[in-house]
């Protein structure tokens, strides 16, 4: 892949986007990982407004300083860039105690509320700048195995790099020096106290998802672990389907209606 050439490319669709929409630019959550650090990236290339935020809630120290250090370096390169930061863990943990035992019980419905909170949070300060919310996820995430939160990180206005698979977000990164503490670092969502990654929580690397999104061939000739591989990629994709797909609606036939 020719990283810079697809990279000018998406910056320049996003431009043309935010023209249409009469918008002055983008916000974008950063999280201390490669995709917003590559979508803020391709953002910024366009000359519009940036905003960054940084929402921490209960978060890993290195994480944070993953993104800050990303933010730095890219208002350095940009001057149409700048930050914020808010603080969620508070207002986190107040919610918590309003919600029923069951609820804060369940590690998954929590770690969704974290991306609920944030989606909120971009919306709310994005509106009232002007800002159109940027999504993060990549092709695998969005459309192979469905890994992101609905209406959390995935309720965005446009997603930049959802035609990308991860390693040709790495491509772009590493083709434009993005800091190497991003490049290095193991992928993962940041919703979790125990920092577990995405290939912890996936059972499979993104390299191997995206061989996986792309089989087409015999599965009598694969490896054991490719199998498991495959495995794992058709479960997720079939369970979270209902991300990928329009929300149902319930279309009332004449003869009921009359």
């Amino acid at each position: 892949m020719n990283a810079k050439k697809v990279a000018e490319f998406i910056s320049d669709w996003l431009k043309e986007y935010a023209g249409k929409a009469n918008s002055k630019g983008f916000i974008i959550g950063i999280s201390g990982g490669i995709d917003s650090a590559v979508t803020s990236l391709l953002c910024a290339q366009t000359g519009l407004k940036v905003l960054c935020l940084e929402m921490a809630i209960h978060q890993n120290p290195n994480e944070v300083n993953r993104g800050l250090e990303h933010i730095a370096w890219l208002e350095k390169k940009f001057p149409n860039v700048s930050h914020l930061r808010v603080n969620l863990t508070e207002t986190f943990d107040t919610l918590c105690k309003s919600l029923p035992e069951i609820s804060t019980s369940h590690g998954l419905s929590m770690a969704n509320t974290r991306a609920r909170l944030r989606m909120t949070t971009l919306y709310a300060v994005g509106q009232a700048n002007g800002l159109l919310v940027a999504g993060t996820g990549n092709k695998v995430e969005d459309f192979g195995v469905g890994f992101y939160t609905k209406y959390g990180d995935g309720g965005v206005d446009l997603s930049p790099i959802a035609d990308l698979k991860k390693s040709e977000v790495y491509q772009i990164a590493k083709a434009y020096d993005v800091v190497q503490s991003i490049q290095t670092a193991a992928p993962t969502d940041g919703l979790w106290k125990d920092e577990r990654t995405d290939e912890g929580q996936l059972g499979a690397s993104y390299d191997e998802l995206e061989w996986a999104m792309e089989f087409t061939g015999d599965t009598s000739a694969l490896s054991e672990r490719q199998k498991e591989v495959l495995n794992i990629y058709q479960g997720f994709n079939r369970a979270n389907k209902h991300k990928m797909i329009a929300i149902p609606v319930c279309l009332i036939p004449k003869e009921i209606r009359n």
